[in-house]
């Protein structure tokens, strides 16, 4: 995914491949009694939805509680491939998109694939909206009534009452992973900006003012509840030829960068903060990628009070940074692009 045409998102670990389209419907690992604890803490927490493989073999949208129990199928359409979910502000809905079956899940270009679907928050009354390739990067403003999209022509704002589009903002170097903030004032996504390729970028909202929050080789950017800060993938450019991708967080501005979580041997994708802003999520890739174009990466969590964090022995990534917490890890199922929903979503189908 990085300028020199390395592939982010690539498939998840040999090893794990033959058990990855069953493992969405497994119990999560065997947990220490501390990963046990952090557990319990969560587990009433509201929702989790992700992508993984169902039992046809194809995307589908999975929920489960935070902690990795009742895990279920939402979707369940051996037809299509679905992918990228997202709840509502209000966690009564969730847009995902939905591919023509055997269709690749890219790991850059999701955003762009297949037709927007917005359903109810457990699944229900899927409707497809707009055509194939409409609406591109999809994703929820505050109120829950409008969705930016990022297109060739700009950043539109899009009603979703008229599918009118209300304005257009020049996207400005931002190509993929466009986020509204919870508070409605910014944007995320990933840009080639300033002549470098790969930038974490924050644009205002209402001006359409760019700056870089990181440069040099970031991906998958989010926010925080707070809407200050930004949680995003990254290989910094001062590690030495280090080769493993970490998770980081800046502030809006670019200030107070940290690690959140890096692994020797692992690439960390797909990072999420709680809605209560306390715990977050990642996926955990024995190769470079989330892994969509296969079936996805083991998912886990911890307490941001627990990060800084590296897992395992870690070596090399240790000597960077000698100063970790380094808590309970959570382990979770195989999945790719989770989001969290404090609301309690009533399943019932």
């Amino acid at each position: 995914m990085w300028a020199s045409g390395l592939a982010w998102w690539a498939a998840a670990a040999a090893a794990a491949v033959s058990v990855l389209s069953a493992a969405a419907d497994k119990a999560p690992p065997a947990r220490d009694a501390n990963a046990a604890a952090l557990a319990e803490e969560v587990r009433g927490k509201g929702w989790i939805a992700y992508s993984a493989r169902g039992s046809s073999g194809d995307w589908d949208i999975f929920l489960m509680r935070p902690d990795g129990s009742q895990v279920r199928n939402i979707t369940s359409t051996p037809a299509f491939e679905e992918a990228a979910p997202r709840f509502s502000p209000d966690g009564k809905r969730m847009l995902y998109r939905r591919l023509p079956k055997g269709t690749t899940v890219s790991h850059d270009k999701w955003g762009f694939q297949g037709s927007l679907v917005i359903a109810d928050a457990d699944g229900a009354r899927p409707a497809v909206f707009g055509r194939d390739g409409e609406y591109p990067f999809a994703a929820w403003d505050p109120t829950g009534k409008r969705i930016s999209c990022l297109t060739p022509k700009g950043i539109e704002i899009v009603d979703l009452a008229g599918k009118q589009v209300l304005r257009r903002l020049d996207r400005k170097g931002i190509f993929q992973q466009l986020f509204w903030s919870p508070d409605g004032k910014w944007f995320c996504g990933t840009a080639n900006h300033l002549g470098q390729s790969w930038t974490i970028a924050r644009m205002d909202a209402a001006t359409g003012q760019l700056n870089a929050v990181s440069t040099f080789q970031n991906c998958t950017p989010d926010w925080f509840p707070d809407s200050n800060s930004v949680i995003f993938s990254s290989r910094p450019g001062d590690q030495g030829g280090y080769g493993w991708t970490q998770l980081w967080r800046a502030d809006g501005a670019g200030r107070r960068r940290s690690l959140l979580y890096g692994e020797d041997g692992r690439h960390i994708y797909g990072g999420l903060i709680s809605p209560d802003g306390r715990y977050v999520v990642f996926s955990r890739c024995g190769q470079d990628g989330g892994g969509s174009e296969k079936s996805g990466a083991p998912m886990a969590m911890m307490r941001l009070a627990d990060t800084p964090a590296i897992g395992g022995p870690s070596p090399a990534l240790r000597k960077k940074h000698p100063a970790t917490k380094d808590g309970p890890r959570l382990d979770l199922p195989v999945g790719w692009e989770p989001h969290w929903t404090a609301a309690e979503v009533g399943v019932g189908r």
